[in-house]
């Protein structure tokens, strides 16, 4: 336990660091491609959770899964949301 603790506390500083260090205009593609390692992340709970026998750790990856699914849908709707910002806006002629 105290192992995945501090997996988990040296995962967050490093996702900070890089996070900060990215620039505005690399955010869109970075976000992207965490959406593609969130994909990864519900296999990982699917299988948590189907290959545990304790209930713990099915509740537990049912949870993990749930996260795992808001954060994928969130961010590509927040991509699409910032690809939309650079498409060619179409005006419409008065004539």
């Amino acid at each position: 336990m105290l192992e995945n603790l501090i997996v988990f506390v040296l995962a967050s500083f490093i996702g900070f660091e890089v996070i900060s260090k990215v620039p505005q205009t690399l955010h869109t593609p970075l976000m992207s491609g965490t959406n593609a390692i969130s994909g990864i992340t519900i296999v990982g709970a699917l299988m948590a959770a189907a290959m545990v026998g304790g209930d713990w750790a099915k509740w537990l990856g049912f949870a993990a899964l749930i996260v795992a699914a808001i954060n994928v849908v969130g961010g590509f709707l927040v991509t699409d949301r910032m690809l939309q910002m650079f498409k060619k806006k179409t005006t419409e002629k008065s004539s």
